[in-house]
Formats: structure tokens, sequence, C-alpha cells
């Protein structure tokens, strides 16, 4: 246990003795919290546990806060004081952050890897895009945010599986067929009229006189105009004689298997993959849809009118009931979402979370209905919402690709800033926030740049160590350490900080909250440019030295520990 564990024990111990001394009434004892007081003469923990007890234990606050100083058995404190209405002051004997260090160092590579907390399995679905095209910067957000969610979920103890449910069944997917046949035809039409333009772009195609009409619905992107001048590359003509449906299969099957293998491209060059990649189309072919449309009609939560099947989501706390199945008998795109989260409880989830985009806001009723509906607790499925992101370039706002005209993709984003910058940035802000995501700071080198800043100071301790190794210094054993000999200012900062990490973590991974490594990792890097500016390493006393040589290796093994979840690298050289 962390000083902050002991001491929360400490004090709840303290209440429950005053309480069999008769000096406190009996009542439920409240978690204790304990923060860091914004000023160091208010001590160096605080908690208001005095106040949250007072209901329960029918007391006066300050009573409370008597009780527990009176009672209070821990080791490191030095002395307590009672603040205003009742908080307590917690002053910690001088060699406890020596303690605290000897345990981070005990914990050796496994220190921010917290226990297995026995919650029950946890699915996390994120991104899941159509694969109709590629992904663009608010997928990037997604992805980033979500991959860094499921690897503190499990560094806090969670079991996690990752997915993503690929949308490969219904219109949109006649719709990239249609796209890529009316391109195809396009693009043959005009190297019958003289050749194709080396810098066509969309605009142009669709103003040409080619005679063939761009389907309403269909996608515009530039790179359905790539995937048809690649099946004219590969196949030529050959598709012309077939007849238009089969030749809408073709490309069905062509386009599909192309956009999907960029997705997953894309994503795993972002330092992103799944545990399982779901297919719509599987639920259609297994007629998982029909069935739990059947299942709910028995279970009377579904009924007809004019023709239609309408589920009773108004009961279940939706503004108005909603149709699964068509007038004519076609499931609606809501009917499959509610068969894919039954099967996602029949595999034995324990709790479902699903990060969406900001535009999905009026569909998280409707799907918590389906799940009430279908006999599980809606509680457990938790829609998380990414708001938008707005990039800016030299001050500017840029919403268009220079290459095609069109929205920036995340390939594009990661050429121009890097994997790493791009991960970070989209991480250190609350997803429920708009993202303002500055490229041209991203790619700067300076301490500006909050990645630059975290992997500047990473390579600095690498530094050290290859400079330590160079003069023959070699690290003594850990239990010959004399770590109380870290008594400079700069050096307790960064105890203090490490010991902070797995709490850090458990909270974030409670509230989901992955901006606040980010913060974390950002804050002990700073801590660290302060200790390397004011302690020195070679050259001191050999006590001091080795108890500096073990710090720095702590917070080294945080700082990629913490960059590790966010998917960010932690280079050597810089």
């Amino acid at each position: 246990m962390d000083i902050k564990e002991i001491l929360a024990a400490a004090i709840k111990a303290a209440a429950q003795q005053a309480i069999d001394k008769g000096v406190l009434k009996p009542g439920n004892l409240p978690e204790v919290m304990l923060e860091v007081p914004p000023q160091k003469e208010f001590g160096d923990f605080a908690t208001n546990f005095a106040m949250q007890s007072a209901r329960s234990l029918h007391c006066a606050p300050r009573q409370i806060a008597q009780a527990v100083v009176d009672n209070l058995d821990c080791a490191s404190v030095e002395r307590m004081e009672i603040a205003g209405p009742g908080f307590i002051n917690f002053y910690l004997k001088q060699n406890w952050t020596a303690d605290l260090l000897a345990s981070i160092l005990a914990a050796g590579e496994s220190y921010g890897s917290l226990p297995a907390n026995g919650l029950g399995r946890v699915q996390v679905e994120y991104v899941s895009a159509n694969p109709t095209g590629p992904l663009h910067v608010g997928h990037a957000r997604g992805a980033a945010v979500g991959s860094a969610m499921v690897n503190l979920l499990r560094a806090a103890g969670y079991d996690v599986e990752s997915e993503y449910y690929i949308n490969d069944a219904g219109n949109q997917m006649n719709n990239l067929a249609a796209s890529v046949n009316a391109r195809y035809l396009q693009l043959l039409k005009l190297e019958e009229m003289g050749g194709v333009p080396a810098d066509l772009t969309v605009k142009q195609l669709d103003e040409l006189p080619t005679g063939i009409t761009f389907p309403e619905n269909g996608y515009h992107g530039y790179d359905i105009i790539e995937t048809a001048q690649r099946i004219i590359r590969i196949y030529g003509k050959d598709f012309v004689a077939l007849e238009e449906k089969e030749r809408l299969a073709k490309f069905l099957e062509i386009a599909y298997k192309e956009k999907l293998a960029g997705l997953k491209e894309d994503l795993e060059a972002f330092g992103v993959t799944y545990d399982v990649w779901f297919s719509e189309k599987t639920l259609h072919e297994a007629n998982k849809i029909q069935e739990a449309c059947a299942f709910l009609k028995e279970k009377g939560e579904v009924y007809e009118e004019g023709g239609a099947l309408w589920l009773r989501s108004t009961a279940q706390g939706d503004d108005k009931d909603r149709v699964v199945i068509r007038d004519n008998g076609i499931p609606t795109y809501f009917a499959a979402d509610i068969a894919y989260h039954r099967n996602k409880f029949e595999r034995g989830f324990a709790h479902v979370i699903n990060i969406w985009g900001a535009d999905h806001h009026g569909y998280v009723a409707r799907v918590k209905a389906a799940i009430n509906a279908l006999g599980f607790d809606a509680k457990n499925l938790e829609v998380m919402l990414l708001q938008m992101v707005r990039l800016y370039r030299n001050g500017e706002i840029v919403k268009l690709s220079k290459r095609t005209g069109e929205t920036i993709t995340l390939r594009e984003l990661m050429d121009e800033v890097g994997t790493d910058a791009a991960r970070y940035f989209f991480c250190m802000r609350s997803l429920d926030s708009q993202l303002d995501f500055d490229m041209t700071l991203a790619t700067e080198k300076s301490n500006d740049n909050p990645v630059y800043y975290i992997q500047y100071a990473h390579a600095r301790i690498a530094s050290i160590g290859r400079q330590l190794a160079e003069a023959g210094i070699k690290a003594v054993a850990k239990e010959e350490l004399k770590l109380e000999a870290l008594q400079a200012p700069e050096e307790q900062a960064l105890i203090k900080k490490l010991g902070e990490y797995p709490e850090m973590l458990a909270e974030a991974a409670r509230e989901r909250a992955v901006h606040h490594v980010a913060t974390y990792t950002y804050e002990l890097a700073g801590l660290f440019h302060s200790f390397y500016n004011q302690c020195r390493i070679l050259g001191v006393e050999a006590d001091l030295q080795q108890a500096r040589i073990a710090l720095v290796g702590a917070v080294g093994h945080t700082i990629r520990h913490a960059l590790a979840i966010l998917g960010v690298s932690a280079p050597e050289r810089m």
C-alpha cells in the first residue's frame, strides 16, 4: 500500500476506535478521500472525512475530527491540525518519502499496473466507421481515445476486450458499389474521349460530359476515383460487358475488401489494434436480427402499426417509439443495433462501453431502451460521446486536404504531425469537450509542445543512463540504497508525484478520463526537468548519487508506463 492508502485506512480505523470507545455514536463510515493541499503550509494531505461522516454519526464535524486525531495510529504522521469546519491536515515525517520511493522501487516494472479488480468482463467498442472510405480526423480522435481507454482500463485491473463493429450491410454498401461503378464507367468514357487528366479532381469528374450519372446517395470521396482507377489498371474493361447487377456485386466485393484493408492498415499505423472485428453482415446471415425482433414480440415489447413493427421505447424512457421492421419487411439500422447489443451481452460482458461521435447523441436513449426491453440492464451500457475536432495550421482553421480538397484523413494527419503527437493531442483533453488541434505546435521541437517536452524528459533519463555506463557507475541493490539522502525540494516533489500514479490511474479508469494520464505525464516530466536542472548525479557523494540514480530510474519507468497507455513512444534519443 502507498502512503495515501495507509493513511486512509488509519483514519477509518481511528473513527471506528472512537465509536468502540463510545466517543462517537455508531454509524456508517464513508470512504476516506485524501487530497494534496494547494499550499505546503496546510500539510502533505488533507481530508474532509469528518464533514462527510457528520450526518451518519450524528455529530458535529469538528468533534469527529478531534476523535480521529485523538485515536489515529500512523507511524508516518508527524502531526495533525483541524482546520475550518472540520478539515484534518496531516503533516508527515521527513522520511516518509524515502519509504514511498522504496515501495515504488520494490514494485519494479509492475509499478502502475494495478491488480485485477474482479468487476467482470468489459467491452470497449470504438471507431466502427463504415468501410466506405478512409478515416478522417474525427475518427482519429475516437481511435486515439478508444485505444488509450482500453490500455488504461487494463492497467487499472479491468478485464477488457476491444471491438470494431464493421457496418458492412445495408444501403451504405450498395451506395459504395454504385459509386465505384459510376466512377469506373466515367473514367473509361474519359479514356475514350481523349484520356484522363493527370490532376483529375472530384469536381472536374462530376462536371465533365461523360454522360454517366453519379448516384444521388453515392460517396464523392477522391478515394472512390482511386478505387475505380485500380480496377481499370488490373481488369481494364472486363466488367463493362457484365449486367449491372453482376458488375455491382463484383465492385462491392472489390471495394469492400480494399476499404476494410485500408482502415486496418491506417489504424495499425496509428497504434490501434482490436481483439475482435465484428461484421454486421453476420447478424443478417445468421438471422439474428429477426430472432431479436421475434424475442421482443414474444415479450410484448414491440407492436404492429401501419404494416411496420415498432419498439415500445417510450416505455423505457425514449421520447417516441421506434420502427424496427419497416412495412416492406426490411429491418432498420436500429434493428441491427438491437441484435448487435443483444449479442454483446450474451457474450458475457458485464459492462459495455461504446465510444460514438457527438452526432449520435439522440441515438443513446433508444439503444438503452432496447437493452432494457431485451431483459438486460441498460446501466451496463455506457455511451461516451466524442466532440468535434478543429484543426489549426499557423493560426488558421484547416478544413480541407491539400491533396484532394476534401476532409483531412487520419493518414494525412499522421504524415504531417506524426503518430505520437496526434495521439497525445487527441488524448490531452476530455473527450466531451471540443478539441482545437494545433498542427503547427504538434510539429515543434520546443518545450511548448507537450509531446516533445515529455519525450525529451525520457530521452534525458536515457542519456543519464548512458553517461553512468560510460563512467563505469553501476546501480547498487535496492536494499543498500540510502533514500533518505533525497531531501532537495525537487527530489521530494518528484517522489510525491510518483506516489500519486497508481491512484491517478485507478481514478482515471473509473472516470473514463484518459486525459488525466496525459496531464499527469506532462506534470511529471516538468518536475523531472526541474530536478535535472538543479540536482547533479555525476560527481556527488556516493549515497546521494545512488539514491538519485534510483529516483531517475523510477521516473523513467513511470513515464514509459504512462506513455504506453496513451500509445505514445518513449524515445531514448532526440
